[in-house]
């Protein structure tokens, strides 16, 4: 029987009906770790001897792929493919499908519940409570203000409409913009730089650069308001954590808010220890909803790409 890889970590644990199809279609369905990203070494067990893999977003390899004979398609469960090894894959004709917009809502609902948090101290306030301390934190109100989109796809948009809906003036950033796509008055395209100056609020929505320098990094820092607020959602890759750290010491950062990181869980825990750090742990499209959107989407497109 052919075997089929299935490592996102919400499915290795919880499993999910959508894999019945695969499993009636007459292929073995086997399972990572349960709940656990695996790693390179897991792969190199793993893999070979499959046909297909229903992927997360651990880090697939040059080296992985070459070991994996006979694999052919690639499925992730979410959009992003930036941690395959894309030229690997075309190389030796493994296809590699994208879930397109499974999780967009989970993660822009994240994305705006961590402005909120940020912006009034949400999480610090609980954390004291919880200690018996009553310490009052002043906030901002997000009427008037600017959020900055980098990036405005299918979750930067869903941002934007939240945003609007709070009176907050959008500027967006994209490499390739649609000039017909305005959702309000308060909406407006933008360049990188007016981005950084203006917006009181910036939010990362967009894949890694493909020079692998980071979009927020000291320079861009600098160009900010005093007392911005950092929303990153999307990749660690995107922001040097460094620069952002120092970015918080001198108080040109006012918060910054992260979902995504390099190593999951961090090796390091610095950071989200950090004052005015709000960390959760990768959650943006673990939702019910998003969840199941993406399974099955991640499901279809490998049955096509593997019967088609």
């Amino acid at each position: 029987m052919k075997k089929i890889l299935v490592t996102p970590r919400s499915v290795s644990k919880n499993g999910h009906p959508a894999l019945k199809r695969l499993s009636d279609a007459g292929y073995e369905v086997v399972f990572a770790t349960p709940g656990v990203q695996p790693a390179e070494d897991e792969l190199l067990k793993t893999l070979p001897g499959c046909v297909g893999m229903l992927a997360g977003v651990e880090k697939i390899s040059a080296r992985v792929l070459e070991a994996a004979a006979g694999l052919k398609a690639i499925s992730r469960n979410g959009t992003g493919v930036d941690a395959i090894d894309l030229a690997k894959a075309k190389e030796l004709g493994i296809r590699v499908l994208r879930a397109e917009g499974a999780n967009a809502r989970g993660v822009a609902e994240l994305a705006f519940g961590h402005i909120l948090a940020a912006v009034r101290s949400i999480t610090a306030s609980d954390a004291a409570m919880k200690q018996g301390k009553w310490e009052r934190r002043k906030g901002i109100e997000l009427e008037g203000r600017t959020i900055g989109l980098v990036g405005c796809g299918r979750i930067g948009r869903l941002v934007a409409g939240f945003a609007l809906a709070f009176d907050m003036k959008v500027a967006a950033y994209d490499p390739y913009p649609d000039e017909a796509y305005r959702p309000g008055a308060g909406f407006r395209w933008s360049t990188m730089d007016e981005l950084l100056e203006e917006s009181d609020v910036i939010s990362l929505h967009c894949p890694p650069p493909a020079d692998g320098k980071p979009v927020i990094d000291a320079a861009a820092i600098g160009k900010m308001k005093q007392g911005v607020y950092l929303v990153n959602t999307a990749r660690a890759a995107l922001w040097d954590e460094k620069a952002v750290a120092a970015g918080l010491d001198s108080g040109r950062i006012a918060g910054a808010t992260v979902d995504a990181f390099a190593e999951e869980p961090p090796g390091d825990w610095g950071f989200v220890s950090l004052p005015g750090v709000v960390a959760t742990p990768h959650t943006g499209g673990y939702t019910e909803e998003s969840v199941d959107r993406a399974v099955g989407a991640a499901v279809d497109n490998l049955l096509e790409a593997l019967e088609g």
